[in-house]
């Protein structure tokens, strides 16, 4: 019993230090990066995030350009990749013939082991090219004529720019949602989806009555882990994003994402403060991923308080 008890006391320590090594990884991240960003914030202020001007000659330095370039390929990646990627998991695992369902799934899978830099040059050698000959001439004539949203797919087609680089994304992302997707709905009880169907319930009325509610944690989870490979992602966005200090409404402008900004500039950062900036942008895309988990965290919550109520 003693020996017993001896190998419990150095497992639960041995067990705790590694989940304390994380912790301490994850603060020593967020130290450097505030020790590294505090001359920027010193010299800029606040007003850091809010400036356009990124100049390295002038040392002047703001961050939005990046900031928006960010979010705009993530929300464009997202919205694209996350019906695409509902269908995908929805099919393998409610549709797809029982012979197909296996290599269909490894076929999904193997493209989330694509390298990322792999993804940028087909972006930007056969996508981009197709792009600007035939879908963003289509868009601007169609969707750019409409009064609000029109401004968004105006400008030249140049087949580089946000809404090519979100394309890109949401390519890269979708086998990750989808699989953890298809993960998630395999764990529904068959008992549950026979009995719906017993009942009468055609088949989209048992995956939005029953399937869903049951994975909704695991889906909302799986959305999560995509829109935290979209924020981050780096040599996918550089090749085709158009790497431009431009702040522009229109989806076809060229930009620049925070990810792209460090990787293009920060081997190059000639002065402490353009180094400090470029810390910065970390700092804040850091913040950003943070916010967006949290807000996850925080809509599940409420989503089983509610159901708690009822």
């Amino acid at each position: 019993m003693r020996r017993q008890r001896l190998q419990d006391f150095f497992f639960h320590k041995l067990t705790l230090l590694f989940a304390a090594s994380v912790l301490l990884v994850l603060a020593g991240i967020i130290v450097s990066l505030i020790i590294g960003a505090a001359p920027a914030f010193r010299e800029f202020g606040a007003g850091f995030v809010s400036r356009v001007e990124w100049d390295p000659v002038g040392d002047q330095f703001g961050a939005m350009i990046a900031i928006w370039g960010t979010l705009a390929t993530s929300l464009v990646a997202l919205a694209v990749a996350f019906p695409v990627s509902f269908g995908i998991a929805l099919f393998l695992t409610e549709i797809c013939p029982a012979w197909l369902r296996r290599p269909m799934g490894s076929a999904v899978e193997l493209l989330a082991g694509v390298p990322s830099i792999i993804y940028g040059m087909w972006g930007l050698f056969v996508f981009a090219p197709l792009f600007a000959e035939y879908v963003q001439p289509l868009l601007k004539s169609t969707i750019g004529q409409l009064p609000v949203i029109g401004q968004l797919f105006q400008g030249p087609t140049m087949g580089i720019g946000i809404l090519t680089a979100g394309l890109i994304l949401a390519v890269m992302i979708i086998p990750f949602i989808a699989s953890v997707m298809r993960d998630v709905f395999e764990t529904v009880p068959t008992v549950l989806k026979e009995s719906a169907y017993g009942l009468g319930c055609t088949r989209w009325e048992v995956v939005r009555k029953v399937v869903l509610p049951y994975t909704r944690n695991g889906v909302v989870g799986g959305v999560m882990l995509g829109l935290g490979r979209a924020l981050g992602e780096t040599m996918a966005v550089t090749f085709v994003i158009g790497n431009a200090h431009e702040l522009s409404w229109s989806l076809f402008s060229a930009g620049n994402s925070i990810s792209s900004t460090l990787a293009n500039e920060f081997a190059e950062a000639a002065t402490p403060l353009h180094s400090s900036s470029l810390f910065a942008l970390g700092l804040i895309l850091f913040a950003i991923t943070f916010i967006v988990l949290s807000a996850a965290k925080l809509m599940l919550a409420g989503m089983s308080r509610q159901e708690g109520s009822k």
